[in-house]
């Protein structure tokens, strides 16, 4: 029990640390191509719009949007140390839990942005207004995300 409680904590220390180094990656392009340009910020404004009946389209609600991203990659950083405990023989004698970390991230980028950014947005990640290279800055913020949450919970393992 007491072990399933500190991977919980260790996910969660993980999943904040490594969204706060996302959303540091995340601040060029939102300076460079606003919030469209910021698929993930994006997502959460809409969804905090539709949550909390807001009718103001024209504001960022930075709340909203780092409530739902702190939120995500909390949860998805918990999950975390319980999918890397499945691969442990295979991380110390292959791939170090940073590489895990990489390919989590972007297992939930695509799980994140196929399905879900278009719905919400109504924007094509693929045939995107602003081109390509915000899509390629989402997996750039994922892979940040990855390589802090695999840091972290490596660490946890010493």
């Amino acid at each position: 029990m007491i072990s399933i409680l500190y991977s919980v904590l260790i996910g969660l220390l993980g999943g904040v640390l490594s969204t706060i180094a996302m959303t540091i990656s995340e601040i060029p392009s939102w300076k460079k191509w606003g919030l469209l340009g910021v698929f993930e910020w994006h997502e959460n404004q809409i969804i905090t719009l539709r949550l909390f009946h807001i009718s103001d389209l024209q504001h960022i609600h930075f709340k909203g949007i780092f409530l739902f991203h702190f939120l995500n990659g909390a949860l998805a950083g918990i999950v975390f140390p319980f999918i890397g405990s499945f691969f442990t023989s295979v991380i110390h004698y292959v791939m170090p839990f940073s590489l895990l970390g990489i390919l989590y991230s972007i297992a939930l980028w695509i799980l994140t942005l196929v399905p879900i950014h278009k719905p919400i947005t109504g924007l094509s990640p693929w045939s995107h207004p602003l081109g390509h290279l915000p899509l390629l800055a989402s997996l750039g913020g994922h892979i940040v995300y990855g390589i802090v949450l695999g840091i972290v919970v490596s660490l946890s393992q010493r």
